[in-house]
């Protein structure tokens, strides 16, 4: 069983930088791809970003790529999100996930545990 918590939403302008945290429970937590997903009102859950177990691959979305970095700390359980140069269009609600493999993932059902999500809004 892993839980997720996430923090450090909130409002920027565009062009700001916000650091996303998620904090896992759970002894699971080393052995698994951590993902972030994140999704607007009306429009499907979309991947952003993965890292695996050990930190050496990680995988972005054309849209995040070169701006946003994932990252994690296993002996702390958690995995981060680093967001630069926000545009208006990265406004959405942002999930931590925790999936059912080690390797990278990139489909939602690949993940077993979400958080609860943050929000993120990045005005124009």
């Amino acid at each position: 069983q892993v839980q997720l918590v996430e923090s450090g939403g909130g409002l920027v302008q565009a062009g700001g930088s916000l650091r996303l945290s998620c904090a896992a429970s759970g002894r699971s937590f080393s052995s698994k791809v951590m993902g972030w997903f994140r999704q607007v009102p009306g429009r499907e859950r979309e991947p952003i970003a993965a890292i695996n177990w050990s930190a050496y691959s990680t995988w972005y979305a054309d849209s995040v790529k070169g701006r946003f970095t994932i990252s994690r700390n296993n002996a702390k359980n958690a995995v981060y999100l680093q967001m630069n140069s926000l545009k208006p269009e990265d406004t959405a609600v942002y999930y931590c996930a925790a999936g059912k493999v080690p390797g990278i993932a990139t489909s939602g059902s690949s993940y077993d545990y979400w958080g609860q999500g943050t929000q993120v809004t990045v005005s124009s």
